[in-house]
């Protein structure tokens, strides 16, 4: 199947490129140190108060999920409408962005593009930091319901035509560059939480939480 690479998905992420990248800029781990935590999603709600529940919360371990992606710094990084722009992609080697497009339309899933476990376990009480080790900026926004994300374009190549609420509410800190890393506030409730990337949708993580 050939896959024609449409100029409106091309600008649509052009802009998102954009976008996060000024973010990508102010956000960069410097070299050789870790990744600092960013702010958690306006989603969640503030950590608990108190001496005896902050010491309850940070007796659980901190449970990490993984952001990938398999973008090609080569063609993600063309000029518009052959890829995204320059900055889009800062990993090496990967799937092309035709390919990319043509898997989206015929799976609607890129599964390069994933978060790492897309299921778990956790404990009310416990955090979630989300480690972006792709070359594409994600987020890792906890969402009521999944949805699609700020692409329209790849809303519809996913299956994911109406947006998640949360999606319309980012801050410029939910934005989490390559090499970054994304700090969420405690569980707080048992039941299921859930997770996705606002740009690419179709990333998603289903937590199964227990009462502590």
């Amino acid at each position: 199947m050939h896959c024609r690479v449409s100029p409106v998905i091309v600008s649509s992420l052009a802009i998102i490129a954009l976008t996060t990248g000024c973010t990508r800029n102010g956000s960069m781990p410097d070299a050789g140190s870790s990744p600092s935590p960013l702010s958690p999603s306006t989603v969640s709600s503030s950590s608990p108060a108190g001496g005896a529940s902050t010491a309850a919360t940070r007796a659980l371990p901190d449970r990490i999920v993984t952001m990938m992606d398999a973008c090609d710094p080569d063609t993600f990084n063309a000029p518009p409408p052959a890829g995204i722009g320059p900055g889009t992609c800062v990993r090496s080697g990967g799937v092309q962005f035709a390919t990319f497009l043509e898997q989206l339309g015929k799976h609607g899933a890129a599964g390069a593009w994933h978060f790492a476990p897309p299921d778990t376990s956790a404990a009310v009480g416990q955090v979630f930091v989300a480690m972006n080790r792709g070359g594409e900026t994600h987020t890792f926004t906890e969402v009521e319901t999944f949805g699609g994300g700020i692409v329209p374009p790849l809303n519809d190549l996913s299956h994911n035509p109406v947006m998640a609420r949360e999606c319309g509410a980012l801050e410029p800190d939910d934005f989490v560059p390559p090499g970054g890393s994304y700090r969420e506030e405690p569980l707080e409730h048992a039941g299921t939480a859930k997770f996705q990337c606002c740009i690419h949708p179709w990333m998603r993580l289903e937590v199964k939480v227990a009462a502590k």
